[in-house]
């Protein structure tokens, strides 16, 4: 008996390692990019950089999700999950400190590293969460979204009073980063004990399901489901304060309204993955999602702005509830971890492609029509595309099976 209860702790002790590691891997993967936005500005004046290159900060690690994820899954099986993501968040510290150095090159190829490293991040662990909770995957989910996001709504907040009323300028704000990043490392060191003497494939299952997820429709329901999201989040984070300016209000109660999006985003990331891990079908979700962004859209373009507040926090409900479900989708529409590896990375390849183009082309619909009504027709369609392509994702089946 006392055996069996010291074997049930060391199992209970070995969960809660690799959660608090999952926890702290994910606070780290949004952060080092949100943290940019707020002192663009700042960073080219320094560094007497023209507007194009500055942009080329945030654009750049979009392009190294897009470009490397497909090739990220591979490199799991080959390494191991775990040893991968240790190595990732080594090299993610490796670039915040370079990119914090004050030169134009060692900006960039900072910059460029800490891209590819939360590339691996952002493939593996959904992949990983799959194996390690398929009961609880909702929960687990959840939880790794919130993380994410909550510490990516804190570095847009922190970034300027860092730089600027603590004296640390642009460098210690980008710099300070690494810290967590250092932290992560530690906490995900256990893992490397956890696993030793143990595969890292998952037995008698194939890695991917033998199916060739490029030709699986459902496969690419759910890769257009999380691009569409992805491309309305970037669209918004990049030029909401601009459309709020044009119609009348502040730059100031701009970046509040901005600020207001992302907090009603934040509880429905943990929320939504655990309604949906109880669902057979999610289609009631992807309908509510849709609902709530083209609402919130049609309100940008023809609503009141007595009511901006809550066109606002409908865009963030909404985008919050896609988020959280693409995330799900991985794990929901896959028969085992490295298939959800896979699809992860197909997703999030042709997602964040379409994430760093999306505000250049939304942009660049302003200029052309000089107004912001064609740009938002954009995002309405966006979100007519997106209830479409959900409700195939949504369907309880699985890529390969014949349901």
């Amino acid at each position: 008996m006392r055996q069996m209860s010291n074997n049930q702790e060391i199992k209970k002790s070995s969960v809660w390692v690799i959660i608090v590691g999952i926890i702290f891997v994910a606070t780290n993967l949004r952060a080092p990019l949100t943290s940019v936005g707020p002192l663009v500005g700042v960073i080219r004046d320094s560094l007497h950089l023209s507007n194009t290159l500055a942009g080329m900060i945030t654009t750049l690690p979009l392009l190294a999700f897009a470009l490397f994820s497909p090739f990220v899954p591979r490199l799991g099986r080959k390494f191991g999950m775990e040893f991968l993501i240790l190595i990732s968040v080594i090299f993610l510290m490796i670039g915040i400190i370079l990119r914090s150095l004050s030169g134009v090159a060692t900006l960039y190829v900072g910059t460029a590293i800490l891209g590819l490293a939360i590339a691996i991040c952002n493939v593996l662990l959904p992949g990983l969460i799959k194996r390690e909770f398929p009961t609880q995957m909702g929960l687990m989910t959840g939880v790794y979204s919130i993380s994410m996001n909550l510490f990516g709504a804190m570095a847009s907040g922190i970034s300027v009073p860092i730089a600027v009323s603590l004296g640390f300028g642009w460098q210690g704000a980008l710099g300070v980063w690494g810290i967590l990043s250092f932290v992560a490392i530690l906490l995900w060191l256990p893992q490397m004990k956890r696993i030793k003497g143990r595969t890292t494939s998952v037995p008698n299952q194939k890695a991917d399901g033998g199916v060739n997820l490029w030709r699986s429709a459902l496969a690419w329901q759910v890769t257009l489901f999380m691009g569409l999201q992805s491309m309305v989040f970037y669209v918004l984070i990049t030029w909401l304060p601009e459309i709020l300016k044009q119609q009348g209000i502040s730059s100031d109660q701009s970046g509040w309204l901005l600020s207001i999006m992302q907090l009603a985003l934040l509880p429905i990331t943990f929320i939504v993955p655990i309604i949906a891990g109880r669902m057979s079908s999610q289609r009631s979700l992807v309908t509510i999602a849709s609902i709530l962004l083209l609402t919130g859209t049609l309100g940008l373009l023809y609503g009141s702005l007595n009511f901006i507040v809550l066109w606002v926090i409908l865009l963030g409900i909404g985008g919050g509830c896609a988020f959280g479900l693409s995330m799900m989708f991985f794990g929901l529409r896959t028969v085992n971890a490295h298939q959800a590896a896979d699809l992860s990375g197909m997703a999030q390849s042709v997602g964040y492609l379409l994430a760093a183009t999306g505000p250049t082309l939304f942009g660049y619909l302003h200029d052309v029509s000089n107004s912001w009504t064609f740009p938002l027709l954009l995002l309405v369609c966006a979100s007519v595309l997106l209830f479409i392509f959900g409700l195939g994702a949504a369907r309880n089946r699985q890529i390969g099976s014949l349901n």
